[in-house]
């Protein structure tokens, strides 16, 4: 049978104090929803089906998955009437799967399994046992353990609060019975809403029959309702993240002090030390070493390649060997061929350096091509903008710039060429020589330094 997938994404969240709806807050990077339909996309559905709410249009405008149909819950009357927007939207004779999308850790293989146990007037459900079930709907079972119907915490009464099997709201059924079931619940309750786990009982009462599924780890069905929960999930999701990547062949200086906010392709071999964050997608070879806070993002690094401290580096590709920092900076759109060297307070943008090339002091290049074997003394600038319109430097193989050298863009560099230090560039060099442009240096004899008037 095809699964449809609903994600409940409506609610306001108000003990999150924020005007953002709940599932937008990030965990690793990526809103709680993004998590959510990425373990949706894992079980293959024929449709994901989102229903929101508080904030609007927002939610679906940041998430830009154009296959996602999208139903607004214009009024929020609880999770039963959100369901019931929904059903219009399904697939006939499909399982529906119902997910929650501030709850972002649930393991797919819990999904699966939930799946299995779903048939004719056979609902399931997933539970938890909880040390302390506060706020949760608890399982009540008759005297033969069988599912009896789910009492809401403000429902319960005192006995019925003692019970430490709760609902985690995650449930599987098939589509033409819960749109038989659906119209049968009310919202005579505490809170006047229309509860989906009401489906639960009256499945029950129409002879039907309840599976659980339960989890071992109640990490995987917790959800966000304020922010100490959110943070409690990033470490419990960094920690998990990093154990993976030990196990493939990385090794930390501090597993506590690293954090993944993407997807990492890794070879093996790889040290990272304290306080690294990589974002996106990220690819790393064997035997790359990255130094202490250090942020990458959308970048590759080839085998060999080491990264020192407190360095930079967005959407570049760089090949092996290469050396970078610290204190460097490399923006989006840089290539660094192998074995070459970004040094210290280096920024370069959109730029390729060729092999074996040096810029390793105090340098800005932008809007360049840098062959091989180049030399860039300290404190070179590519001037690539004029205000209006960025412009090319080219500086060809085997160049040496000397140190305080301006290049005023376009203009290009020949072979071999040496530029004299000092030098303001705005010419094209020619290839083997020496160019430079400097003011005569002059000295000034019984010139006297200004002093302060003492009389003032």
């Amino acid at each position: 049978m095809a699964v449809s997938i609903i994600i409940l994404a409506a609610g306001q969240g108000t003990r999150m104090r924020s005007t953002l709806p709940k599932v937008l807050h990030r965990l690793a990077g990526r809103p709680l929803l993004s998590h959510v339909i990425t373990k949706a996309r894992q079980l293959n559905p024929d449709q994901i089906i989102i229903v929101y709410g508080h904030g609007g249009e927002t939610v679906p405008k940041a998430i830009s998955e154009k296959d996602i149909i999208w139903v607004q819950q214009e009024l929020q009357l609880g999770t039963g009437h959100a369901v019931a927007q929904a059903l219009p939207y399904i697939n006939q004779n499909s399982m529906i799967l119902v997910l929650y999308g501030d709850v972002p850790l649930v393991g797919v293989e819990t999904l699966q399994e939930l799946l299995t146990v779903v048939g004719e007037r056979r609902v399931g459900l997933v539970t938890v046992e909880l040390s302390n079930p506060t706020g949760y709907g608890r399982i009540i079972r008759d005297k033969s353990g069988e599912v009896a119907k789910i009492v809401e915490e403000a429902d319960a009464n005192a006995a019925q609060r003692e019970v430490r099997e709760v609902n985690t709201g995650i449930m599987a059924i098939e589509s033409h019975y819960l749109e038989q079931i659906i119209p049968k619940i009310s919202n005579n309750n505490a809170q006047g809403e229309y509860y989906l786990t009401d489906t639960i009982e009256q499945t029950i009462i129409e002879g039907g029959r309840v599976t659980t599924v339960s989890v071992s780890d109640s990490i995987e069905v917790m959800g966000v309702n304020d922010r100490k929960q959110l943070a409690h999930l990033e470490r419990t999701y960094q920690a998990r993240e990093v154990t993976r990547l030990m196990q493939e062949g990385i090794s930390f200086s501090d597993p506590e002090r690293f954090d993944l906010r993407g997807e990492l392709k890794a070879g093996q071999d790889i040290y990272i030390d304290v306080n690294v964050i990589l974002e996106g997608q990220v690819v790393l070879g064997d035997n790359v070493k990255i130094g202490p806070n250090c942020y990458i993002r959308d970048t590759v690094l080839e085998a060999g390649v080491e990264v020192f401290a407190n360095c930079v580096i967005e959407g570049a590709i760089v090949d092996t060997q290469a050396r970078i920092g610290p204190f460097a900076r490399i923006r989006p759109e840089t290539v660094l061929s192998e074995k070459t060297h970004i040094g210290n307070f280096v920024e370069i943008k959109k730029s390729a350096i060729g092999k074996n090339s040096k810029i390793n002091h105090l340098s800005y290049i932008g809007d360049a091509t840098v062959g091989k074997e180049v030399n860039v003394g300290a404190g070179t600038i590519t001037c690539n903008y004029d205000g209006a319109n960025k412009h090319h430097t080219i500086i060809e193989d085997n160049a040496f710039i000397g140190s305080d050298t301006q290049l005023i863009a376009p203009v290009k560099i020949g072979v071999g060429a040496t530029i004299g230090a000092g030098s303001t560039i705005t010419r094209d060099t020619p290839p083997g020589e020496l160019t430079l442009s400097r003011s005569s240096q002059q000295t000034r004899p019984k010139w006297k330094r200004p002093t302060k008037d003492k009389r003032n």
